[in-house]
C-alpha cells in the first residue's frame, strides 16, 4: 500500500489486513468516529462522547490564533527570555516535542519543561532560570494534578521572594474550565488563563491550547502547523483513508502477535517518539490487551528480532540513513510502515494521524482508547497512602503478593510464581 507520503509493507499479512479494512469501510467507522458513536468501542458513552473534541482541535485552535498571537507579542514585549512549563504526562510531552524539533526562533522564548518531582530537577531550574525574565506555564487539564500544583507552589513562592507582589504576572495557566487551577490563577493574579475545551483527553490535547501556546512561544508558525493537521483531519472523514488504514494495520497486527510497534525517526524529530509512545501505550494498554510502543532503540539486523515486531520509520525526504536496514527487515518479512516528511511542520499532520490511528486501533482491539483506569486507580491509591502518612506519620505496610530470592511483586493478579508474574 502506497499513498502519497506513507508506504505500508505487510508481507504475508496483506490478505488478513485487507479483510479488516473492508470491514472498516463497510461499517463506516471513520464517519462514526466523527459522529461520536461510542458503540465503536463500548456499550457505554462514559469518557468517550465527552473525549472526542480532539477531532476538531486543529480548526478550533486556528479559530483562536489571534488570541494566541496577541499573547505571544505581549510576552515578547515584556522582555521575557525563558519559559518553564510545569506539567506532567500529556501536558508536558507535546511542548517538549516542539522545543526539541523546532528549536527556538530568534526573539522568542527558550522553553524548558519540568515534569519530574526529583528535588534535584526542581532545584536545577530554580538555579538556572532568572525569575525576572522567566514565564512559568502551569499546565494541567484537571487543574488538580498534585505534582503540577506542587511545582507551582514552589516556584510562585520563589518568584515572590525574588520579584515581590508582581510574581503573578510571571505565571500563566492552561487548564479546563472550573478547575482548581483556574481558581488559583485568579487568586494569585496570573497574567493569562487559557481555558481549554474540556472534551479533550490529556494525551490527545497536543493541537489544543496545551500544545499550541508553548509552541507559539518558541516561534512555531501555528498557522502552518495546524493547516497540515487540519488537512489530515479532513482526510479522516472519508470512508476510505490511509489514516484509518494505519489504525487497522497496527491494531490487527497486534491481535496477530505483532504487538511491539517499533518507532524509528530522523534525529531532529526523535522526541516525537516519546509523545506517540504515551499516546499508544496509555490508550491501548488495558483489559489484558494492547500495543507496546518501542522507541529510542537502535536498529539491528533482521535475525535479532522475533516475529512480534512492526516497524514505523518516519524520516525526512533527504534522510535515508536507515533505509538499507529497513529494506533488509522488509525482505525478512517484518511489516514496515514508512512515513516521509518534507519538514518539521509535517509533524502537525503526524500528531493528528496517530491520534486517529490510535482511536481506530481501539476499535480493532475491542478496547476503549480514551480512558485510563489504571492511571486513575494509581492516583487514588497514592492519595490514600499520603493521607495515611499525614494521619499516622508513616506509610501503610503493603504485603507483597509474591516474594522470591529477595524480589517482591506487588500485584492484584493471581500468579503464584515470579516467572509467571513477569511473562
Amino acid at each position: 500500500m502506497d499513498t502519497k507520503n506513507i508506504k505500508i509493507s505487510l508481507g504475508n499479512y496483506k490478505e488478513e489486513i485487507e479483510k479488516v479494512f473492508s470491514k472498516f469501510e463497510d461499517e463506516n467507522v471513520s464517519q462514526r468516529i466523527y459522529d461520536k458513536d461510542f458503540t465503536l468501542w463500548s456499550d457505554k458513552p462514559t469518557e468517550i462522547t465527552n473525549r472526542l473534541d480532539w477531532l476538531i482541535s486543529p480548526q478550533e485552535t486556528l479559530d483562536h490564533l489571534d488570541k494566541i498571537d496577541s499573547f505571544e507579542k505581549e510576552i515578547k514585549s515584556a522582555k521575557f527570555t525563558h519559559a518553564l512549563l510545569l506539567g506532567m504526562g500529556g501536558s508536558s510531552l507535546a511542548p517538549e516535542v516542539f522545543r526539541l524539533s523546532f528549536g527556538v526562533k530568534k526573539g522568542f522564548l527558550d522553553l524548558e519543561v519540568l515534569d519530574s518531582t526529583n528535588p534535584g530537577a526542581v532545584l536545577n531550574y530554580a538555579n538556572k532560570l532568572d525569575p525576572k525574565k522567566t514565564l512559568y506555564i502551569v499546565s494541567t487539564k484537571s487543574g488538580g494534578t498534585i505534582e503540577t500544583l506542587s511545582f507551582f507552589k514552589y516556584f510562585f513562592t520563589y518568584c515572590k521572594e525574588k520579584i515581590g507582589d508582581f510574581a503573578g504576572k510571571h505565571f500563566i495557566a492552561i487548564t479546563d474550565p472550573g478547575s482548581k487551577l483556574e481558581e488559583m490563577a485568579k487568586e494569585f493574579k496570573f497574567r493569562k488563563i487559557f481555558i481549554n475545551n474540556p472534551n479533550i483527553g490529556g494525551r490527545y490535547s497536543v493541537l489544543s491550547f496545551f500544545g499550541s501556546v508553548p509552541a507559539a512561544l518558541v516561534g512555531v508558525d501555528l498557522k502552518k502547523l495546524l493547516f497540515n493537521a487540519n488537512k489530515v483531519a479532513e482526510e479522516c472523514k472519508t470512508k476510505k483513508n490511509i489514516n484509518g488504514e494505519l489504525g487497522v494495520v497496527i491494531g490487527q497486527l497486534a491481535k496477530l502477535g505483532r504487538d511491539k510497534l517499533t518507532f524509528l525517526y530522523s534525529e531532529k524529530i526523535i522526541s516525537f517518539g516519546t509523545w506517540v509512545e504515551q499516546l499508544i501505550a496509555e490508550s491501548t494498554g488495558k483489559n489484558g490487551v494492547g500495543i507496546l510502543p518501542v522507541e529510542n532503540e537502535s536498529l539491528e539486523n533482521p535475525n535479532y528480532y522475533s516475529n512480534d515486531r512492526v516497524f514505523v520509520y518516519t524520516h525526512f525526504k533527504n534522510d535515508n540513513l536507515l533505509s538499507a536496514k529497513i529494506e533488509k527487515l522488509k525482505k525478512a518479512g517484518h511489516p514496515i510502515i514508512e512515513i516521509i516528511l518534507k519538514n518539521e511542520y509535517d509533524l502537525g499532520a503526524e500528531f493528528f494521524r496517530w491520534e486517529f490511528a490510535t482511536a481506530v486501533s481501539g476499535w480493532v482491539l475491542g478496547i476503549q482508547p480514551f480512558d485510563q483506569p489504571n492511571v486513575e486507580s494509581a492516583k487514588i491509591e497514592a492519595k490514600a497512602m499520603m493521607n495515611s502518612y499525614f494521619e499516622k506519620g508513616k506509610l501503610p505496610k503493603i504485603k507483597a503478593s509474591i516474594e522470591e530470592n529477595g524480589i517482591k511483586v506487588y500485584s492484584k493478579s493471581k500468579e503464584k510464581t515470579l516467572a509467571d508474574s513477569v511473562t
